[in-house]
């Protein structure tokens, strides 16, 4: 750890070095002037010279380039077949900090043919039962609610499997992990709490019991655990929010964290657990397929990660491929029609170049679509959470087609 700190400050003092002589060189050297005749022929200089001033300050938060691309569109305006978004933050006062109207969701799920959603974060007691009265219960078949573990009685296993009870007899249909759990939390005595914390295994092994999926989140983008500086390709959004950074020694490493995860796994192979996040390591769809190879019961969904998977979209096309009975769509942004027409648009046509719904900020790149075919698109979009949830798979028709292909601008 120290050497590596080593080099990294010595690379970066050579780099400011080098742009410090570069911004020297540029005033001592030639600069362009202006044509002594204006009438004569324009001439092509191959040497080079130096940036005006007021052409040298573009900041990086103001680049916004037009590409100029011409590339057919194929807008995806309903999913091919019924969705069942397994990653939803509704009205829980945690994630999502503002009401969502369920009337108003319902008309965007009605517009894009998403046929039912999961509220993650129902949380437990009074909180949970508000969720399920609000949600599952007024919209039957619409909307289905996951319970969360309350950490304050962590020494308390029978307190932990009494509100697990109390929840699934109140129609909780999984529990959800919050990455929290090994990052931050911590017990009363101010100990870091780990993800494969023994005191917990009540709970994993109940949840498998009862059939509940645990729908676990740990870590987060690799990004998120390098240092905020010129080489992070989440630097826009870092600077923008700090606190999503977990780099330093105040932390876990990611991969400690995903090894603390992956030990669940294991422990308790009765358990099915839901990798939130492409099992958070969609940067490595070869290390996330070795655990899908060694986990039969993890099953892992594409929630707020299309940005990682969209710029390797062969790659990710034969892993879906390879795991189609155990990917499941989830969202996990904005709750517009927009957002889940990129997603369809991902999912179903070979569309190049296009923006993921958090460009540039979550990633200033863009993506590729995969074009999966039908018999994947009909497990990842509905029966793959369906038989998560006990519910029966479609009956393999189609939803009718609602695209348009043009030839405009990317």
């Amino acid at each position: 750890m120290i050497l590596e700190t080593l080099k990294y400050h010595s690379r970066e003092t050579a780099w400011r070095v080098k742009k410090m002589l570069r911004a020297v060189l540029a005033y001592f050297g030639p600069k362009a002037s202006p044509a002594a005749d204006s009438n004569a022929p324009a001439s092509i200089g191959y040497s080079h010279l130096r940036l005006a001033s007021a052409r040298d300050q573009l900041l990086l938060r103001d680049f916004a380039p037009d590409t100029m691309l011409r590339l057919p569109i194929h807008e995806s305006r309903r999913a091919r077949f019924p969705v069942i978004d397994v990653h939803c933050h509704l009205n829980d006062g945690i994630v999502m900090q503002r009401s969502v109207n369920p009337e108003r969701f319902l008309r965007v799920m009605d517009q894009t043919n998403v046929k039912a959603a999961i509220n993650l974060t129902g949380g437990w007691g009074q909180q949970l039962r508000r969720s399920l009265e609000n949600l599952a219960e007024k919209f039957a078949g619409r909307f289905y609610v996951f319970c969360q573990i309350d950490y304050s009685h962590l020494d308390d296993p029978n307190y932990l499997i009494e509100t697990l009870d109390e929840a699934r007899a109140a129609g909780a249909k999984g529990v959800k992990v919050l990455k929290d759990l090994g990052l931050t939390l911590r017990d009363r005595s101010g100990k870091l709490v780990r993800i494969d914390d023994d005191r917990l295994d009540c709970v994993w092994d109940k949840a498998g019991q009862w059939g509940l999926p645990v729908a676990i989140h740990t870590a987060d983008p690799d990004a998120f655990f390098h240092r905020i500086d010129r080489h992070n390709e989440r630097y826009q959004q870092l600077i923008a929010h700090p606190d999503w950074s977990f780099f330093g020694s105040s932390f876990p490493k990611k991969s400690e964290l995903l090894e603390q995860r992956n030990r669940l796994f294991e422990r308790h192979p009765h358990t099915r657990f839901w990798g939130m996040h492409m099992a958070n390591h969609p940067e490595d769809l070869d290390e996330v397929t070795e655990w899908m190879e060694r986990y039969p019961n993890l099953s892992v969904e594409l929630g707020g990660r299309i940005a990682e998977l969209g710029r390797q979209p062969r790659r990710a096309s034969r892993f879906f491929q390879q795991f189609q009975d155990r990917v499941m769509f989830g969202m996990d942004t904005t709750l517009t029609v927009d957002c889940y027409r990129t997603y369809f648009r991902f999912l179903e046509t070979e569309d190049e170049y296009f923006d993921h719904p958090g460009y540039p900020w979550q990633g200033s790149w863009k993506i590729y679509g995969l074009g999966l075919p039908e018999k994947v698109l009909q497990k990842l979009y509905h029966d793959n959470a369906a038989r998560e949830l006990g519910l029966p798979p479609l009956d393999g028709h189609p939803a009718e087609l609602e695209s348009t292909s043009e030839a405009v601008v990317a």
